[in-house]
């Protein structure tokens, strides 16, 4: 069986640094805010090509966390709406109701599956303060549209770069086109930790230092609150392991984007819909494909040795938890999600793996 993605093996390349990085966190006796975090958080904003990154617990304590010190800085309040695509992981919306803020969800593109900036331009009322492109699975949004209409309308743009690590457009990378990003390092992202963890980058100052003060219980002196913050630490350990795994990732990216280009121009099945993006420039977390027949088609490459994923199959104003929302007709999102399934991808797939995958596709047929 072709495994969706093998962490395991993933991680096995990385074994002699990563427990030679833990053994450096053990021996020095330091475990949170220190020396590791510091070199992971000037590492990735280099990287990125930001001034500032801003190590958190998680990815969703990325974004909650910045609305949420952009409420302290007085640029949002209570009941602004904020853009959000509607076929986007449901993180996306929890940072902006999680805030009491009023997400405001709008329909991807079809083919390149992320935000549509001509619906968002239609979406903006008085109360819009803010848009929050997703770089859904590993394809840059349209950042420099979102950038335009974010100037014309005088709104913040938050980028969810959790899928994103290291996309780029026009030289410029994910996570540093809008006002800031939040990026996830969940162990199956393209750049994973070996645990929870997470990151905001960012150009500006004031932003930076209230998002370290709040993931800190709003302190930024020992026993001196300035917000009421809560505890979001990207902890030592995990930050050395993502130190060593940031200098891999442009290789990995490199083949990813092979295998991407193979199935791009070798999947020929009429039932398979690819996705309309480049090669290039995206990174890939994931390869989605869409087809009428998704249930036939996963049970056909299941039979044939290879895993395959659905990201994601309830679309989120169909849950229960944005009920408020149920009424919203999304007819683009809503076939999305009946018909996306994701192929493996990650960087242990081989080449032969990836012709076989091939194979399997081209060889499904709908029984009539």
């Amino acid at each position: 069986m072709i495994p969706f993605l093998d962490l395991k093996q993933i991680n096995k390349v990385f074994s002699e640094e990563l427990l030679a990085a833990c053994k450096r966190v053990i021996d020095s006796g330091w475990y949170i805010g220190g020396a590791e975090l510091l070199s992971f958080e000037t590492a990735f904003a280099d990287y990125c090509g930001v001034k500032h990154c801003v190590g958190v617990a998680n990815g969703l304590d990325a974004l909650v966390l910045t609305i949420r010190a952009w409420k302290e800085l007085g640029k949002l309040t209570d009941g602004d709406e904020v853009i959000v695509p509607s076929n986007t992981y449901i993180a996306s919306i929890l940072a902006i109701s999680e805030n009491g803020l009023t997400p405001v969800l709008v329909e991807p593109n079809p083919s390149t599956y992320n935000l549509c900036p001509e619906n968002t331009r239609q979406a903006i009322t008085p109360r819009t303060k803010a848009i929050l492109p997703v770089h859904l699975y590993g394809h840059l949004a349209d950042m420099p549209a979102f950038m335009q209409i974010a100037e014309e309308y005088n709104l913040l743009v938050l980028e969810d770069s959790a899928q994103a690590h290291g996309a780029s457009l026009h030289g410029k990378k994910a996570g540093s086109w809008g006002h800031a990003s939040g990026f996830s390092f969940y162990p199956g992202k393209n750049l994973g930790a070996l645990g929870d963890a997470g990151a905001i980058t960012t150009n500006d100052d004031a932003l930076a230092d209230t998002l370290r003060a709040l993931r800190n219980y709003g302190s930024q002196e020992k026993y001196k609150n300035l917000y009421k913050g809560v505890n979001s630490r990207l902890d030592e350990i995990q930050a050395a392991m993502l130190s060593v795994k940031l200098k891999y990732l442009d290789a990995q990216t490199a083949h990813r984007q092979l295998i991407a280009s193979l199935y791009l121009s070798e999947i020929k099945n009429p039932e398979i819909s690819l996705p309309g993006v480049d090669v290039s420039n995206q990174v890939w977390h994931l390869f989605v494909i869409r087809t009428k027949h998704r249930a036939a088609l996963q049970h056909h490459l299941q039979e044939h040795g290879v895993q395959t994923l659905i990201h994601y199959p309830i679309a989120p104003h169909k849950q229960d938890a944005y009920k408020e929302f149920a009424h919203l007709q999304l007819p683009v999102s809503e076939q999305l999600h009946a018909e996306v399934l994701s192929l493996p991808i990650g960087p242990e797939l081989s080449s032969e793996e990836a012709r076989h995958i091939v194979s399997v596709c081209n060889s499904f047929s709908v029984k009539h």
